[in-house]
């Protein structure tokens, strides 16, 4: 896991009866649509258009791999857009114990704090590929949200639909196995589940880094990996690549 960083990229110093396992919902086609989802399947609306129309309080930014984008306790002054890329969200505890909370691709917002009165960044951004950003000032966004009702309502879905993914992480935390939990990460970063064809290829990431997602060690991990690498379930060409059966794991006791 890498160190919190500083936006310009270098390194910032800071850093009862149990109920049976359960597995939170994670989208199938089987599943209703989430909120994100239905929210697009319901207007013919296009974000990243209406986005670059706004003008004046919007600038389109390009973060090399690895290149912060802000870190924990800036000035929250901004909400960021992901055109493309990959992004990872940190936070660090006061004793300096780092965890990634959360992956966030294209058509991800973040930082959107500053919306209710945060003046400070809560958790560090960085790019985990090259990225296109579009980072759209306070004001701005707060007029864009007044003004267009249709974006404002996506905005809305995209939260909640945020909301209900921290829900269900906090279960998964509390009442699978360890082995469920990785298996249910490498499906989201695989976006199963999403709107679209899963990417299968999930973005480079350690296997430190899924330890600290999941709560467990990287031996353990590295043990569920070589066993779902020789059950068929991923497998390694050229990058980590994620099969629908990997479902099984986290449907099934």
């Amino acid at each position: 896991m890498s160190p919190a960083r500083q936006p310009n990229g270098s390194p910032r110093a800071r850093k009862i009866a149990r109920p049976a396992p359960i597995a939170p919902p994670l989208q199938t086609e089987r599943n209703a649509k989430s909120p994100r989802v239905a929210a697009r399947k319901e207007r013919d609306f296009a974000p990243h258009e209406f986005l670059a129309t706004i003008g004046e309080g919007r600038t389109s930014v390009v973060f090399q791999r690895r290149q912060g984008i802000f870190a924990q306790g800036d000035a929250a002054d901004a909400v960021f857009y992901i055109q493309t890329g990959k992004v990872k969200l940190t936070v660090v505890s006061k004793i300096g114990k780092e965890a990634t909370i959360g992956i966030l691709s294209d058509g991800d917002f973040f930082g959107e704090g500053c919306l209710v009165g945060r003046r400070s960044r809560m958790k560090s951004a960085t790019a985990m590929t090259d990225c296109a950003v579009l980072r759209i000032d306070k004001k701005a966004m707060m007029e864009a949200l007044h003004r267009e009702h249709e974006f404002s309502d996506l905005f809305v879905a995209y939260l909640l639909s945020r909301n209900i993914r921290y829900e269900e992480d906090l279960v998964d935390q509390l009442f699978n196995s360890s082995e469920k939990r990785l298996a249910r990460i490498l499906l989201l970063l695989a976006h199963f589940g999403k709107e679209g064809n899963p990417e299968t290829v999930v973005p480079k990431i350690s296997q430190e880094m899924l330890a600290e997602m999941i709560g467990t060690t990287r031996s353990r991990v590295s043990f569920f990996m070589n066993r779902f690498r020789k059950l068929g379930f991923i497998h390694y060409n050229g990058g980590l690549q994620v099969h629908s059966s990997l479902l099984h794991v986290v449907l099934h006791d």
